[in-house]
Order: structure tokens, then C-alpha cells, then sequence
């Protein structure tokens, strides 16, 4: 009777679990819940998008700065034709307002704002970045694209640099004080965590007023000294040395907090049963601490790693123009400056795509590391 008993009730197990996924096979359900989040996704940032092209514009007073600066740019370039002064005035007039409406329709000028915007949004969306309006790149291009791969090299390099000293040596460290609670670089690091509350170019100021200004070892800015060195290790090594106070500055605004709050997740996850039984049972402490702390702690890890390695896309504008640093922090504030709307849809349309992917592969990782998340699971309903 026993056996009978255990036998219905392992064939109803697997029957109710299907009933609660309305019997639909696995990777149907990881198919339709990748699809879904991929839609959720390009509608974000179409959404994303389209704002920054509405603020960029100022609502189409942007282009009613441009026709401005057009029939200003006309009337100086006809003054100075004979055959213009010559003219009586109505045909003067005429004559300017051909060469505006000539101007505006070259630049696209004559459609409505309305219009223009979903014209640029789907140029953005599929990547026809086109032709800046202000500015170019160091080899005189105006087009898009190249000053965007121009200028992010320079923001790998630094930002991509610190944000891996930052994210292994937090890591490292704040194991290390989650072994040794209470003790005097417990409290040291906890104390300095308010530190963070300052941005990197708050610091990178004070930086170049000490180590530039005053003892005048370090660069004030910039990439690369002038001229730049002739051999690769030279170039390398005066490379390091600009990098020196911008990588100083990083550190200081995000190290501490980030050991901070790890160093909280790691006691917090230390001090669970689970571990006191791993413990007792005699593992080693490495082993402990990787299977048992870190683990469960990694989606966050893995989060907080993924999304500084976003921000090395878009740099720092700040933080940037203080030091002088060439990269896209620096060319988004100038685009900003001169009004140029289609470099800075273009620095947005990648971040916003890099942020997308980003987060879609953050679903699947989570689902790698973490067994309990079932990635397109429908939660049963039956007791």
C-alpha cells in the first residue's frame, strides 16, 4: 500500500508541474521569454532615443537657431557679390530667401520638426549616424562614426583601466576584511567609505593642485605629452604617467564604498547557517568561502562588474574636460556646446544599445550561476 502511495505520488509531482507551466516544453519558454525581453528592450530604447533627440533639439528650437545662422550666413556671402548690390531690393530680397530655402533643404531644414525627429530616430536606431554639423574628427571627417571611434580609445584606456583596479582590488580587500571583522583595516576602510561621497573630479582638482601646480611631478592633463615620444616604450611609459592622476582620482570616489558594501554582503552571507555547517564540517576556509559566500553573492558582483564596464563607454564628461582627457566624456560636452545633435544621438544610441545587450546577457548569466532563477519558469500555484 506503502508503495502504491509513493508511486502516485511521484507520477502527480512531475503532472501538477507541468499543469503549472501549462504544459509547455522548456525551450519554448526560454524562447518566448528571450523574445519578450528583447522587444521590452529595443522599446526602451527607441523610448531612450527619441527623448534624447527631443532634448537635443530643445523641441525643434534647435532648427530655428540653424535657419538663423543660415540666412545670416546668406546675407554676408551675397554681400560681397557685385551682382547682388546691384540688384534693387525686392529682387535682393528674392534672392536671399532662394538661397535659404536652397540652404534649408540641403540640411533637411524644410520638413517639420515632427517629421525630422522620427526621420533621425530611425537613422539612429540602425546605426546611419551620419554627418556632424559642428564638428570633426582629428583627420577633418565630419562624419559620425569616426569621431566616435576616434575619441574611444582614449575612454577604454582610462576608464576600462580603473574600473578593473577598482573592481579586483575592491573584490580582493573586502574579503579579506570579511575575515577579519572588527579589526583595525575593518574600521580604517569603514571609516574612509564616506570619502566616495565626492565625485571623481571633485578629487582629480585637488590631484592636479598638489601633484601638478605644487610639487609640479605630475602632467596638469592630457593623453599624451607634446610632442609625443618617438619608440612605443616611451610612449607607454609617458601613457602611465598621464594616467597616474585620473586613475588616483577614480579610486578615490569608488574604492571604499565599493569594499564597503561587499564587505557587508560577505558578512551577511558568512554569518547564515549554511556556512556555520560547512564550517563544522571541517572544509577549508577558501572552500567555504567560494561555494558558500561567494556564490550566492556573485549575480550581484556580476551586475556591479557589467555595469561599470558600461560606463567606460560613455566616460565622464566631468571628469574628462578636468583632465583634459580626449575620450567621449569630453567630445559629448563639447557636441553639447555647439549644439551638434547628431554626435550626441550618436554617443546615446550606442550606450543605450550597449546597456540593452548588457542587460539581456545579465538574465542568462544569473540563470548560469544561480541555479534557483528559472529563466521563462511560470511560479506553480497548487500546494
Amino acid at each position: 500500500m506503502t508503495e502504491q502511495v509513493m508511486t502516485v505520488g511521484s507520477v502527480e509531482e512531475p503532472q501538477k508541474e507541468s499543469q503549472a507551466r501549462g504544459g509547455t516544453p522548456t525551450w519554448i519558454r526560454v524562447l518566448r521569454y528571450t523574445a519578450v525581453r528583447i522587444v521590452m528592450l529595443f522599446i526602451t530604447v527607441v523610448i531612450g532615443v527619441y527623448l534624447t533627440i527631443l532634448i537635443a533639439n530643445m523641441g525643434g528650437h534647435v532648427d530655428e537657431i540653424r535657419r538663423a545662422q543660415i540666412r545670416e550666413h546668406v546675407a554676408l556671402m551675397l554681400q560681397n557679390d557685385p551682382t547682388f548690390r546691384a540688384l534693387p531690393p525686392e529682387a535682393r530680397q528674392k534672392r536671399i530667401e532662394a538661397e535659404v530655402r536652397k540652404a534649408e533643404k540641403r540640411l533637411g531644414l524644410d520638413k517639420p520638426f515632427l517629421v525630422r525627429s522620427f526621420i533621425f530616430l530611425h537613422q539612429a536606431l540602425t546605426l546611419d549616424l551620419g554627418r556632424a554639423e559642428n564638428m570633426t574628427s582629428d583627420s577633418g571627417s565630419r562624419q559620425v562614426r569616426l569621431i566616435i571611434l576616434e575619441r574611444l580609445p582614449p575612454t577604454l584606456v582610462l576608464f576600462g583601466t580603473s574600473s578593473m583596479l577598482i573592481f579586483f582590488t575592491s573584490l580582493i580587500i573586502s574579503l579579506a576584511l570579511s575575515r577579519q571583522y572588527g579589526s583595525f583595516w575593518d574600521r580604517l576602510f569603514v571609516s574612509l567609505s564616506p570619502l566616495s561621497a565626492a565625485p571623481g573630479w571633485f578629487y582629480g582638482i585637488f590631484l592636479i593642485t598638489i601633484f601638478a601646480a605644487w610639487l609640479k611631478i605630475l602632467p596638469f592633463g592630457g593623453m599624451i605629452s607634446t610632442p609625443p615620444p618617438e619608440t612605443t616604450w616611451e610612449y607607454l611609459l609617458d601613457l602611465g604617467k598621464h594616467l597616474i592622476l585620473p586613475i588616483a582620482a577614480q579610486m578615490l570616489t569608488s574604492l571604499f564604498i565599493s569594499v564597503y558594501s561587499w564587505r557587508t554582503f560577505f558578512l551577511i552571507y558568512s554569518s547564515e547557517d549554511y556556512v556555520e555547517v560547512a564550517k563544522a564540517k571541517g572544509l577549508p576556509p577558501r572552500m567555504v568561502e567560494r561555494r558558500y559566500i561567494l556564490r550566492p553573492t556573485l549575480p550581484t558582483i556580476i551586475t556591479s562588474f557589467a555595469l561599470s564596464l558600461i560606463s567606460v563607454w560613455l566616460g565622464q564628461i566631468i571628469f574628462e574636460t578636468i583632465f583634459d582627457w580626449p575620450g567621449l566624456g569630453r567630445t559629448f560636452y563639447q557636441a553639447i556646446q555647439v549644439f551638434d545633435t547628431a554626435v550626441i544621438v550618436g554617443i546615446t544610441v550606442l550606450y543605450a544599445y550597449l546597456l540593452a545587450i548588457t542587460v539581456f546577457l545579465l538574465d542568462i548569466i544569473y540563470a548560469i550561476v544561480d541555479p534557483r532563477v528559472d529563466v521563462g519558469g511560470v511560479q506553480s500555484t497548487t500546494a
